[in-house]
């Protein structure tokens, strides 16, 4: 298994490759400046979302991850954040409206605590996700409840100080590919199988596995997440975000 942890400052002017994925990881712990520009940036359907959160923590949170998505894209699409709107497939994923000639961009994100990735990609289906590792997780019922028999096994198979990790690897590999399909919670967890050995390659075996390829990241200690894009010919490229100029 190749872990990808190598993450580099972005390049002053974007352009997506075809056989890449671009992941980008970002703090959501944002001051109150920041927050305050992220979400002059909003759509309306936005801003009442974030309203909804009881908490502060978790509302600049959601400000912050849909303001960053919004920053990033704009760099992409050499627009202004206010000018990208979004459409929404049957279980919420969203999609870039494009005008034409521009290229077709997917793209997905995910965060756990204060930390956010996304993943970016021309014209081709993606799916990531992320969690912070925490303790016990293996020996309580959840993993019965998200892992099939098949991945169950492999799991009990692990040294005890492997599970923890071996969990959240399977979990964040069976998350990004349900992702990337933007089926939501449509495909059964138990319907499809990935490995979640660490230090093993990363396998999906799923009616469709041709389809897809998975790959992990580590976008920060004691983070595990996963990246899985349509088709095999692509490669991962990965960006750490600390200044990125907004379009206004």
């Amino acid at each position: 298994m190749a872990v990808f942890s190598k993450w580099s400052n972005p390049p002053d002017e974007l352009q997506l490759e075809h056989d890449a994925i671009h992941v980008w990881q970002a703090s959501l712990d944002c001051d109150i400046g920041t927050v305050q520009r992220l979400e002059a940036s909003l759509a309306p359907d936005e801003k009442s979302r974030a309203a909804r959160y009881a908490f502060k923590r978790d509302r600049d949170h959601f400000i912050a991850a849909r303001g960053i998505l919004r920053t990033i894209l704009g760099a992409y699409m050499h627009r202004t954040v206010n000018d990208l709107h979004f459409t929404y497939g049957p279980e919420g994923k969203p999609s870039l409206q494009s005008i034409r000639g521009e290229p077709s961009i997917r793209f997905n994100l995910s965060h756990s605590h204060s930390l956010a990735v996304y993943a970016f990609s021309n014209c081709r289906e993606v799916g990531i996700d992320v969690e912070a590792i925490r303790s016990d997780i293996a020996e309580s019922d959840i993993a019965e409840r998200v892992f099939s028999p098949r991945e169950l096994a492999e799991l009990q198979a692990l040294a005890p100080e492997l599970q923890n990790t071996g969990f959240f690897l399977g979990w964040t590999r069976k998350e990004a590919y349900i992702k990337a399909r933007g089926s939501g919670m449509g495909i059964p967890l138990d319907s499809f199988d990935v490995s979640l050995t660490p230090g093993q390659p990363e396998v999906l075996c799923s009616a469709d596995s041709s389809r897809w390829k998975v790959l992990s990241i580590q976008p920060a200690p004691g983070y595990v997440g996963a990246v899985v894009g349509e088709g095999t010919d692509w490669g991962l490229r990965l960006w750490d975000l600390k200044k990125l100029k907004q379009r206004q």
